[in-house]
Parts: C-alpha cells; sequence; structure tokens
C-alpha cells in the first residue's frame, strides 16, 4: 500500500479502512456488522465505563513468501476470550463466529496486511465489553463484540534486541485470586503507573514479583517471562499471570527442540542462575533481555554479555516467526491460511 513506510512502524494505532462489530442484545448475538467509523456510542451508564465490565484479545496475520495470509492460533484466542467473559460475568462470544469475524475483518482490509521481510505484521484487536446501563453495580445485559486491525511494527522500540527491566516492589499488577489470570482491561489500567515511571527510569518494563509473598517473578509488564539455564526453559506457574499463547507456543517448540521445560515458582533469587532471559507475548514475540535492576535491592542481574540474544532464544524466536510466516512446517496446525485476499 502507498504511503506506509512498513519497516519503521511502530507498535501504534493507525487507522484502516474498515472493523466488525456484533450486539448482545435480548439474550442474543446478533448479525456480525461492517463499519467504516472509529467511533462507538456508548450510554454514559455502560457498565464498561463504570464497572470495568471489558475484556480483549490480541493477535496477529502475516503475509508470507507464498503471498498468503496467515492467522496465527486464532481460535485460543477466542477460547481466551470466552475465559475473560466468565470471570467478569459477560456474554460469550462464540469460537466460530469470533473466527468468522477475524477472517472478515481480514478480507476487507487486505490492503493492509504488510509485505513479507517488511518486519511488521496486521495487529487484531478483538474487544467485547458491557454496553448495558447501570448504576448499581451488576453486570450488563447488553454488550459489544467487535475487531478492529491495524498494522503495527515490534511492541518494543529495540525489536528483536535485548532490553532492561525493572523489579519495583511497590506496585502489584494483580491480587491473589483476583484477575490477574485473564485479559481484561482494568489489569493493564493497575499497570501504567508501574509502567510509566519504568520508562522514565529507562526500562522496557516492570518485571512484577507475585504479589501475597514478592518472593517469585510473575510477569514481565506486557509480557511473560521465561528463563533458560542448563538445556531447561523455565517460566512461572501463577495465578496471578496471563496464560500466554505467545508463551504456550515457545513452550511447545522447547520442547520439540530437545528442552526440557519447567512451570514452576521462580525466586527472584534464581535470576542470577540463568543464561538467557526474556519476555514473550503476542505483541513483542520474545524481548530479550540483557539487564534486571532489583531496585529495592540495588541489585543488579546481567545476560547477553555480547550484547545479543542468547542462542535458545534466539532459535525458539525465529521458529515461531517462520511457522507463523509459512517458512517452515506447520505439524501442530497453529495457523490458518486465508486464501484469495
Amino acid at each position: 500500500m502507498d504511503g506506509i513506510d512498513w519497516k519503521n512502524l511502530g507498535f501504534s494505532y493507525l487507522k484502516t479502512d474498515y472493523n466488525i462489530r456484533c450486539h448482545f442484545r435480548d439474550g442474543q448475538w446478533g448479525e456480525l456488522e461492517v463499519s467504516s467509523s472509529e467511533h462507538v456510542d456508548v450510554h454514559i451508564a455502560a457498565t464498561a465505563l463504570h464497572y470495568g465490565q471489558s475484556a480483549f484479545e490480541g493477535l496477529k496475520a502475516f503475509r508470507g513468501r507464498d503471498g498468503l495470509v496467515r492467522i496465527f492460533r486464532c481460535e485460543e484466542n477466542a477460547k481466551r476470550m470466552a475465559l475473560s467473559c466468565q470471570g467478569i460475568l459477560m456474554a460469550e462470544f462464540p469460537v466460530k463466529r469470533f473466527r468468522e469475524a477475524v477472517r472478515r475483518v481480514l478480507q476487507l482490509n487486505a490492503r493492509f496486511i504488510p509485505p513479507y521481510e517488511s518486519g511488521a505484521s496486521l495487529y487484531i484487536r478483538p474487544l467485547l465489553f458491557g454496553t448495558g446501563a447501570n448504576i448499581g453495580v451488576k453486570a450488563a445485559t447488553e454488550y459489544l463484540f467487535l475487531v478492529l486491525v491495524t498494522p503495527v511494527g515490534p511492541y518494543f522500540k529495540e525489536g528483536f534486541k535485548p532490553v532492561d527491566l525493572v523489579i519495583f516492589r511497590q506496585y502489584d499488577r494483580a491480587a491473589p485470586l483476583g484477575t490477574g489470570n485473564i485479559k481484561i482491561a482494568g489489569n493493564y489500567a493497575a499497570s501504567l503507573v508501574a509502567g510509566h515511571r519504568a520508562h522514565q527510569e529507562g526500562y522496557a518494563a516492570v518485571l512484577y514479583l507475585d504479589p501475597k509473598e514478592k518472593k517469585y517473578l510473575d510477569e514481565g509488564g506486557p509480557a511473560n517471562f521465561f528463563g533458560i539455564k542448563n538445556n531447561s526453559y523455565v517460566t512461572p506457574c501463577s495465578q496471578t499471570i496471563l496464560p500466554s499463547i505467545t508463551n504456550n507456543s515457545l513452550m511447545k517448540l522447547a520442547e520439540d527442540a530437545g528442552m526440557r521445560v519447567e512451570r514452576r515458582q521462580i525466586p527472584v533469587e534464581e535470576l542470577g542462575t540463568f543464561e538467557e532471559v526474556g519476555i514473550c507475548g503476542t505483541a513483542a514475540v520474545i524481548s530479550p533481555v540483557k539487564r534486571i535492576y532489583d531496585h529495592d535491592l540495588q541489585k543488579e542481574y546481567r545476560f547477553c554479555p555480547d550484547g545479543e540474544a542468547g542462542p535458545l532464544s534466539r532459535n525458539l524466536y525465529h521458529r515461531l516467526r517462520a511457522i507463523q510466516y509459512g517458512d517452515e512446517a506447520d505439524p501442530l496446525g497453529w495457523v490458518e491460511v486465508l486464501e484469495g485476499i
């Protein structure tokens, strides 16, 4: 498409042609609707505005060397959104219709899917929120599901280059037994203050500790944490972090590469034993970590001695990207190929 510098896109909103919408009223979902508007008409007493009934997903579409468009693990995103809806009492959007809406919005915005080898992709943002009016604290009876798309570059401006993280013990991303394990808007609002401070002090993100004891690694702000040592891929097991589809995929690729996979509590002191560290998610894929600074203990952990990602992180990153773009076989059926767009 003319006018877009594909290779220098950041991770920000760029207007596209259409979005898809669907309303839940009178106990049922309506038909998918196409809209060219960037705005929604919401009641001033909508539960999304007052009581946080809002959940979203993030996935990507890629144009391969063969010109075909591929969506990565769309069904898993649909299932995760359903769990988020259960967690805050919203009407669940059916998995089959979720996939239909994603396919349709891609067909309508095909000209915004970045070309192969541009380093960019088309980010897909499904959103579901309460539109029904309530002043009392209770679930809405009306909801809006929509899907917007926008072409994006890397989430962190460094791309696949090592970044710095910081540990602040005075901030929690989510509460024990709360909503940290579902993808809802409130979890991200809770991370804004700590994230802003981290950016002001020169860090890419916050590495949160568990909110109950402050002893174990939890989540890397907008992405899951992993560490590698002794040919093992180690990632936290916690009820307060989001089950990342990217992390799940990397664990499977690590197993296929002959690595052991450990999902367990990781004491913060164990940071010093890892050979490689990274954070991972849909937006970032993998961001290798070169330094973690424990602000409260004034202790520093360093990785990437040569300034580049470690070999195992690099292999996992390129393997996942190759599957997403169709450069390697997809034996697990993670990608859906869309014909004719």
